[in-house]
């Protein structure tokens, strides 16, 4: 799990909060497995909790990381309704924090796709925020093969909503290259972006694209991202950190947590 910071209004902002504000970003290696990887993110959040947290940022895909692109289709959820969401409420209920979901795959209007989807949760598990990603991902080097086109469909409006750390600007993995999503999300406090980074482009391009967000948006950045060898053989670059806006970063403090 990434150490805990605070965000503190080190640049005036009319979005940021009166008070400093400690958030945490959960660092997972998530399986093939809905219960593993739940009960991981529950322990994580409750380690978070205790430590002073008022908001957590889950990883992409922190419920569900398949064999084959097509295994998430299989667990889609309907809006409001399914074990995931179930859970992610639970928990910032249980745990008195709020709970930004990473993803999970919600229902999308063709069979064989899914909306991939950040879900937010105030406090009291109630469901206050969802983006849906805009920007999918597509590599080809070596062994490493994307195309999250085939099995997810791209959101089309932005998302953001007030907090007890100030206005959250919400992203998710991709869209990190595309500086214009943060520019229509307006006057924002902290940009959050749960991710799965490939070992690949993490290792070239993830910080760089973190410290970038921060200073052309004069505002913090937090990162959750996915990092280890997962059980699919996938690698994922890891580096959780939040970032403030004069791009001074506090780092994941374990690198991979299974």
């Amino acid at each position: 799990m990434h150490t805990s910071s605070d965000t503190r209004p080190s640049l005036p902002a009319t979005s940021l909060p009166l008070a400093p504000v400690r958030v945490a970003a959960l660092q997972m290696v998530s399986a093939a497995d809905l219960a593993t990887n739940l009960a991981m993110a529950d322990r994580l959040i409750a380690e978070a909790a205790a430590g002073g947290a008022k908001l957590v940022l889950l990883p992409e895909y922190f419920c569900y990381m398949g064999y084959k692109d097509t295994d998430k289709v299989a667990l889609r959820e309907t809006p409001g309704d399914g074990p995931i969401q179930a859970f992610l409420a639970d928990a910032a209920r249980r745990h008195g924090v709020w709970v930004i979901g990473g993803t999970l795959p919600l229902l999308a209007p063709e069979p064989e796709r899914v909306l991939n989807s950040s879900l937010v949760f105030n406090a009291r598990g109630h469901e206050v925020a969802r983006y849906d990603k805009i920007h999918l991902f597509s590599f080809a080097k070596g062994a490493d093969q994307f195309d999250e086109a085939r099995t997810i469909r791209p959101g089309t409006t932005p998302g953001a909503f007030d907090s007890p750390a100030g206005r959250v600007g919400l992203s998710i993995c991709y869209d990190l290259r595309f500086p214009e999503l943060y520019r229509a999300l307006g006057d924002c406090a902290l940009l959050v972006v749960p991710s799965a980074f490939t070992y690949t482009t993490g290792q070239a391009h993830w910080e760089l694209l973190l410290r970038a967000r921060a200073v052309e948006n004069q505002c913090y950045v937090l990162a959750a991202a996915q990092g280890g060898k997962h059980e699919t053989g996938r690698r994922t670059w890891g580096h959780s950190m939040l970032i403030d806006p004069w791009v001074k970063s506090s780092r994941c403090s374990t690198k991979v947590r299974a």
